[in-house]
Order: structure tokens, then C-alpha cells, then sequence
């Protein structure tokens, strides 16, 4: 077969069983008996789309997400996604065409001055197979990494004349590499670290979360906890949690200041402990909102990347692990509880907190609850740039890890509904809601005619205010006179039900539930337009 069909062969020997991407002339060879591979191709309206897609699809299935594009145009359009997963350590394979020659040819279609070097700036690599055997190696090499390192996506494109030229079949799969794990050694660095210390505080990321947990697996009961989590809360440390780390500690956990860190007073909560760990996260800007997490005491680092390690934190004692093992290990045995934190504190300052919140983004708060009101354990969220997901990600607490997603680091405008439907494409079944913006929305709103195709039961919960509210009060604040934040919105109803989908404006909160109830029983995509008007 030509080359481009052993790819799609390979990739389900591989375990691969979805493709994202548009087909063109300069990769139609990857499309050739695709079916007849055994994969299932979901086509986008847009390269962007099919790149957040293949984002949410690897956050909600914890397996690659892949992509198929053309040369030129068609990689650019995903360089967007891709910078987005490699913030957010989204394992994703994005392989494309690319010209057989372009250095002495000139004005060719979809020519670029260098693709793959484009390609390098969003990804962990980018490498071009000028023959069969260098693809396959490439592609396990993709694969292999996903299992073994921190996830980053990866591009890897393939000459024109390459992909249509009769190729061998792929070698057959080789046993699946060890996860990188920890050593009894590292575990016993933290337990002699905790034994010493009187009031410790635990800061988790999205890394904390076991990876083979993210599907939630049938026999394991909502809220169930993990393997070490029962030996942490005895331990009676604080906690703190990234937004990607929600879920990992249960919200009703005593000692729990929630993912919170972006409160400024928490850098004084973190100065009052006597020692930190932090585990599983990067503590980037987008965490923190300050350059400094306000720790005095010492503080360990616990990341499979060796990059966190060593950063702006300055940790004094850096643990290279799965944070997941090293914890199963470090909480085997019983540790002496501790007593420097009060109940009362924690609940002090999160009531506080919240208060913060509401009156920041005046009216949201509600909105927010009337929302966990009706999440059931299973669902999983992916949200967008808006002020109704920034409230949210602070006040709504998760009771599963791995369960809401969001563009946090690159933090792109219009990756929820593409990204929802790649999630819902993963757990078919199984609840999925999307919160959107006005304005992100119209980025990828063409991608609602994938989820009518799919016939996907999923509510779009869009939050229009009619403007970008986020950006006009930081003008404000910067004493900058709020210009060209306000737009001219469509009839969003209207045009949701001409892409073929449900479409409703509650009038209160309880109608809001209602509909999200509904939507998630329809035969097909359902727009829910909330309005600040919205009453309670």
C-alpha cells in the first residue's frame, strides 16, 4: 500500500481508533481505505478546530489525540491548538504533508519557507520521514514518549511523493515501555521532610491526578478516593490545588483552601507554612497571578519534568517522579498527624475568598452555583476565555480529577466547543458540557455543525454579555479609556438552529438547570444563551 494508508494501519495497531482533520489534495493519500484501517474520522469545518478536537478528545481519554492536515495553510491553522497543548501537557500527534522540495522551487500550492521549523515553535519536536521506516520509527517515537514523558504534542510531516509511493507495512508493535515511576528513596526524602514539620501545605496540579483514572473506570464509585489520599487527610496537612489539579482532594476535605492560589492572600497563607510541596504542577503566571508562590519555608518540587525543578521557585529539595507513585509511596505507612492548621482558618479565608470573587465579577457567583447544582460526578466540562469560566474554575469545586478543561496556559479564545465535542467523541455516553463566551464562540462556532453531524447531546452554556467584560475592566483598572471591546453580536439562537441545533435563552436560574438537564438527553447539540438579565 501507499504509505499514506500504512500510517492510518499502523496507527490503530498502535491503538489509535480517532482522527481529527480536513482532507485536501496534498494529504488525500493518508485518507486512502482510512475506513478500512479501522479508524473513524471526524471532520472539522477548520484546521483549528480539528486541533482542539484532538486536544480534548487525549484531556477526556487520557490517549493521544491525532490529526491529519495538508501542507502550508492546514498546519498553521492547527499551530494554534498545538501551542495550546504543549502549555498544557496534552499528549497530540498532528501529521501533515508537506512539499517534496522547496528550496528550488518556487509559487508552489500551500508553500511555506519552513514548515517543519514552524511547526518546532508550538510542539516538543517537529521532524520530517523521507522514507517509510523513518515515519514508523517517528511515530513510536511519538508514542512512546506520551507514556514516558511529560506530554507535549508532537508534528511530524511527510513529503508528498513519500506518502503516495507503495510502502512496507509498518514492524509490529513492541512491548509498551514502563511508565516512569519513583523510587522508595524519593518517598522516604518527603515522609523525613513531613515528620519534621508542624503546619505543611500541599499545593497539587493537574499532574497529581493518576492519568488511568481520568475515564473513571465503571466498578470505581463516584468520589471514590485515591490510593494515597486517605493517609494524606490523616496526615492533616493544608491544601491548595492549581485549576487543573481540582478533584484531585475532595472539596468538603477540612483542611482544603481549594484552587484558590490566585487570591493574593494566599502568598500569606503559604508564608505561615513550615514546609511546602508541591506536586504535579508547574506554578506558572496563570496559576499564580504574582512571579512568586510567598513561600518562607522550604520547599519541595515533585514533577516527571526536570524543567520545574529547577525554576523561578528556587525548590531546595527536587524529587524527578511520578507524582502519583511517589505519593502511593509516601503515604503507605501512617504518618503522625499534624496540628498547625485550624478548620476555622481555612473556612475563614475561603468564605472570604469567595466573597472576593463575587464582587469582582458581580453576578457570576450565582450563575456558578446554579451550575454545580445539576453537575452530576461524571460530567466533564471544557471551558473557554470568559469571565463566567474564571469565576467558575475558583468556585466550583470538582468531585472527580481530570474533569474540567480549559486553555490555560496559551489561552486561546474558542477552544471549548471544539474541544467538547473531541471529549464527548471520547466518553460516548457519558455527560459533557461546554461554557463559552460571545466572543469566543464566534471563533470556532463553525464547529457546531461537527457536533449536529455526530448528533451529539451536548449543551453549550454561552455566557453574552455582549462584550469582552474581562478586557474592558483591566483597561479600567489601567485608567485606559474601554475601547473596542464592544461588538456587534448575532442572534445566536438563530444561528445555532441554522447549523441544525437546539437552541434556548432561559429566563432564570432555574430554567438554566432545566435546560441543561434537557440538552443533555437531546438527539443533538443545544445552545443555551445566559444573559447577565438572567434573574434568580
Amino acid at each position: 500500500m501507499p504509505l499514506g494508508a500504512q500510517i492510518s494501519h499502523m496507527l490503530h495497531a498502535r491503538g489509535v481508533r480517532h482522527i481529527f482533520g480536513i482532507p485536501g489534495v496534498h494529504n488525500q493519500e493518508m485518507y486512502r481505505g482510512i475506513e478500512q484501517a479501522g479508524l473513524t474520522h471526524i471532520l472539522a469545518r477548520h484546521e483549528q478546530g480539528a486541533g482542539f478536537m484532538a486536544d480534548g478528545y487525549a484531556r477526556a481519554s487520557g490517549q493521544p489525540g491525532v490529526a491529519y492536515v495538508i501542507t502550508g495553510p492546514g498546519l498553521c491553522n492547527i499551530m494554534t491548538p498545538m501551542g495550546q497543548g504543549y502549555s498544557d501537557s496534552v499528549p497530540m500527534l498532528v501529521i501533515s504533508s508537506c512539499l517534496d522540495e522547496t528550496a528550488a522551487r518556487q509559487g508552489q500550492l500551500h508553500q511555506m519557507r519552513d514548515q517543519e521549523g514552524a511547526a518546532a515553535t508550538v510542539s516538543d519536536w517537529s521532524h520530517t520521514a523521507h522514507d517509510a521506516g523513518s515515519a514508523y520509527q517517528l511515530i513510536d517515537r511519538a508514542l512512546t514518549e506520551f507514556q514516558t514523558a511529560r506530554k507535549r504534542p508532537k508534528h511530524l510531516q511527510v513529503p508528498i511523493a513519500r506518502l503516495e509511493a507503495p510502502a512496507p507495512p509498518p514492524p509490529a508493535q513492541t512491548q509498551a515501555p514502563s511508565p516512569v515511576g519513583a523510587t522508595p528513596a524519593q518517598a522516604a526524602i518527603l515522609r523525613d521532610r513531613l515528620a519534621d514539620a508542624k503546619r505543611p501545605l500541599f499545593i497539587f496540579g493537574g499532574g497529581a491526578a493518576p492519568q488511568q483514572r481520568l475515564m473513571q473506570p465503571e466498578h470505581m464509585a463516584p468520589g471514590q478516593p485515591a490510593d494515597w489520599l486517605e493517609g494524606f487527610l490523616a496526615l492533616k496537612a493544608a491544601s491548595f490545588t492549581t485549576y487543573a489539579g481540582r478533584g484531585v482532594i475532595p472539596a468538603d476535605a477540612p483542611l482544603h483552601f481549594g484552587a484558590m492560589l490566585a487570591r493574593p492572600e494566599s502568598a500569606e497563607v503559604i508564608a505561615s507554612a513550615d514546609l511546602v510541596v508541591a506536586v504535579g504542577t508547574t506554578l506558572s503566571e496563570v496559576d499564580l497571578w504574582r512571579s512568586h508562590l510567598g513561600h518562607l519555608a522550604e520547599l519541595v518540587r515533585v514533577d516527571i519534568d526536570p524543567e520545574m525543578l529547577s525554576d523561578a521557585q528556587r525548590a531546595g529539595v527536587k524529587l524527578q517522579a511520578d507524582a502519583h507513585t511517589l505519593l502511593m509511596d509516601a503515604f503507605a505507612t501512617a504518618l503522625t498527624p499534624k496540628s498547625g492548621w485550624t478548620e476555622s482558618e481555612v473556612a475563614q479565608a475561603t468564605t472570604r475568598w469567595r466573597a472576593q470573587i463575587d464582587a469582582e465579577r458581580p453576578g457570576i457567583v450565582p450563575l456558578c452555583d446554579a451550575l454545580a447544582e445539576v453537575m452530576v460526578p461524571e460530567m466533564m466540562v471544557f471551558s473557554d476565555m470568559t469571565q463566567f469560566a474564571y469565576a467558575a474554575k475558583e468556585v466550583i469545586n470538582m468531585a472527580r480529577p481530570g474533569h474540567w478543561h480549559h486553555p490555560f496556559g496559551f489561552g486561546t479564545l474558542g477552544y471549548a466547543l471544539p474541544a467538547a465535542i473531541g471529549g464527548a467523541v471520547a466518553r460516548p455516553g457519558k455527560p459533557t458540557l461546554c461554557i463559552i463566551g460571545d466572543y469566543g464562540l464566534q471563533y470556532t462556532m463553525m464547529e457546531l455543525a461537527t457536533a449536529v453531524e455526530l448528533a451529539l447531546p451536548l449543551p453549550v452554556l454561552l455566557w453574552d454579555n455582549g462584550k469582552l467584560g474581562e478586557i474592558e475592566a483591566s483597561m479600567v483598572a489601567a485608567q485606559i479609556a474601554p475601547n473596542a471591546v464592544i461588538q456587534q453580536n448575532p442572534d445566536f439562537l438563530k444561528l445555532a438552529e441554522a447549523f441544525g441545533a437546539h437552541a434556548t435563552q432561559p429566563e432564570t436560574l432555574g430554567d438554566m438547570q432545566a435546560a441543561i438537564k434537557e440538552a443533555l438527553k437531546a438527539d443533538r447539540p443545544t445552545i443555551i444563551r445566559v444573559t447577565p438579565a438572567i434573574r434568580p
